[in-house]
């Protein structure tokens, strides 16, 4: 409703299956060399994501890979296939840990980073080879790839003039919600915050076409179309003083 369907299909959505297709063992531990702990975590949380998994398992990215050099989705082919096949043994992910720089210019060998952050720049970066060899694609074929059919959704933005009612729809993609709980007690109440109309009024007024003039206007984000796996953000320090926030 609203969106335009996608004029290209980069990847069937009928191939993505969300359940194991062969029944796996839990794979190798990850060691830690140093300060990787939110690197191990992710990749683990990646490797047991199913339809990922599952893509990953059959080779058929590597089997088609345009690019020469840096592939996320190669070297996340490679780890998972290693990892799965090596149960109840340990491993250090080098490949991840080389390519650190290139899936963020930010990390450092040795420093704590943190894992969100590791996590969306490791999704984007998998989403940029998936389009590698794609140019001039509109952002609706942009998300027909498989890692944006399975982490990936988009948000609505709707503007209501409180003048003359008139609305103004925008959208945006996400492979991720961040969601603020300091003034929250549960999940289902974060979600609940995170889609609340917001007054826009003073010098935050809007331009309403209609009206022709700056107008005092509500806007509220919702979700228009949900992923597969939906990956949710807790923001757990507070902006301004960067402490943490202790509720679980």
């Amino acid at each position: 409703e609203g969106m335009a369907p996608a004029p290209r299909i980069l990847f069937p959505p009928e191939k993505i299956c969300m359940e194991w297709q062969q029944q796996q063992a839990a794979g190798a531990g990850l060691c830690n060399p140093g300060n990787m702990c939110y690197l191990n975590s992710v990749l683990q949380c990646l490797t047991y994501t199913p339809p990922l998994a599952n893509y990953l398992l059959s080779g058929e990215h590597r089997q088609s890979c345009p690019q020469q050099g840096f592939c996320m989705m190669c070297i996340m082919e490679g780890h998972v296939i290693r990892a799965l096949c090596s149960s109840g043994s340990d491993l250090v992910p080098l490949t991840v840990i080389r390519s650190l720089n290139r899936i963020g210019e930010h990390f450092e060998l040795g420093m704590q980073e943190d894992a969100h952050d590791f996590l969306r720049c490791t999704v984007e970066a998998m989403q940029s080879a998936c389009l590698s060899g794609c140019s001039d694609l509109d952002t609706s074929s942009q998300s027909t790839t498989i890692v944006h059919q399975i982490f990936g959704g988009f948000l609505r933005s709707r503007v209501t003039c409180l003048s003359c009612s008139a609305v103004s729809d925008s959208y945006e993609t996400f492979l991720d919600v961040s969601l603020e709980i300091e003034a929250t007690s549960s999940v289902t109440a974060a979600l609940e915050d995170f889609v609340k109309p917001e007054q826009l009024d003073g010098e935050n007024c809007f331009r309403c076409h209609s009206c022709d003039k700056m107008v005092a206007a509500s806007k509220r984000l919702t979700v228009q179309c949900l992923p597969m796996v939906l990956t949710l953000c807790l923001k757990r320090f507070q902006y301004l003083t960067g402490q943490k926030i202790s509720k679980v």
